[in-house]
C-alpha cells in the first residue's frame, strides 16, 4: 500500500494534515498520511516560514529515493514562498506577472520538473500543490463556519463581506494590505493560526472548502486517485 507525506510549512497545516486530510485519504486507499514541517525549528529561519526550495528538493527526494512506496506532496502558500536569491522558489516570481488562473500551476509544473532533473523516473510520485493565495483563504469557503470555529459568529457577515468580493476565496488578494490573514486580522485581534485556524477548518469540513476551491479540490481528488 501506498504512503504519502505532505510537506507543510507551518503547525497548522501539520495539523490539517494529520487530523483532517489523513483519515479522509487513508479511506480512499493509503497505507498513512502524515505531515512533515519543511526544515526543522532550528533550519528555519522563522517559525512556520518556508526554507529555501534547494533544500525543500533535497528533502523530497531523499524521502522519495528512501522509501519507493510512497508518494510526497507539498502544502505551501504562494503568498510566502521565497522569489530572490537563492531561498527563490522555481517559478514564483514569474507567476506574479500572470493571470490567476496560471499562477500555481506554473509553479507546480516548474518544480515537478526540477525534481524529475535531480530523481528521473520516480519524479511520478511527487505531486506538487500551492495554496492560492494562502492558507487562511480557505477559511472563507464558509464564513458562517468560520465564525462558529473561532467562536465569533457575529463576524460571519464580515467574513462573508470580503469572500463576495472574489470569484472564490482562492482568489483573495495577496497583497500585503488585503491577504487573507491581513483581512482576517484586522476583524480578530489576536489571531493564533495554529489554534483558530484549525478550528475552524474542523468546522468548514472538506466539502465546502472542495465546493468553493477548485484548485484545492484538484489536488485532493489526483491524490485521493493516486493508490488505485
Amino acid at each position: 500500500m501506498v504512503r504519502l507525506l505532505v510537506h507543510v510549512e507551518g503547525e497548522t497545516e501539520e495539523t490539517v494534515v494529520n487530523n483532517i486530510l489523513s483519515p479522509h485519504l487513508c479511506r480512499h486507499g493509503y497505507l498513512s498520511v502524515s505531515a512533515r514541517l519543511i526544515g526543522n525549528s532550528r533550519q528555519r529561519s522563522r517559525r512556520g516560514g518556508i526554507k529555501a526550495w534547494s533544500a525543500v528538493r533535497k528533502d523530497i527526494v531523499n524521502h522519495l529515493r528512501e522509501d519507493p512506496n510512497c508518494l510526497a506532496t507539498t502544502m505551501v502558500d504562494y503568498y510566502a514562498l521565497p522569489q530572490r536569491d537563492d531561498h527563490a522558489w522555481p517559478g514564483r516570481k514569474a507567476a506574479d506577472m500572470l493571470p490567476f488562473a496560471q499562477k500555481a500551476i506554473t509553479i507546480e509544473n516548474v518544480l515537478l520538473e526540477d525534481i524529475r532533473c535531480k530523481f528521473g523516473n520516480g519524479s511520478d510520485r511527487f505531486i506538487p500543490f500551492v495554496i492560492m493565495h494562502e492558507f487562511e483563504g480557505l477559511l472563507f469557503s464558509d464564513c458562517q463556519g468560520f465564525g462558529r470555529g473561532i467562536g465569533r459568529p457575529e463576524l460571519a457577515t464580515e467574513f462573508q463581506s470580503i469572500r463576495d468580493k472574489f470569484s472564490s476565496p482562492e482568489e483573495i488578494n495577496d497583497s500585503p494590505e488585503t491577504a487573507p490573514s491581513k483581512c482576517i486580522g484586522k476583524l480578530v485581534q489576536g489571531y493564533e493560526k495554529p489554534l483558530l485556524g484549525t478550528l475552524a477548518i474542523l468546522e468548514i469540513g472538506l466539502d465546502a472548502i472542495r465546493r468553493e476551491c477548485p484548485h484545492f479540490n484538484s489536488w485532493l481528488t489526483h491524490l485521493e486517485g493516486c493508490p488505485k
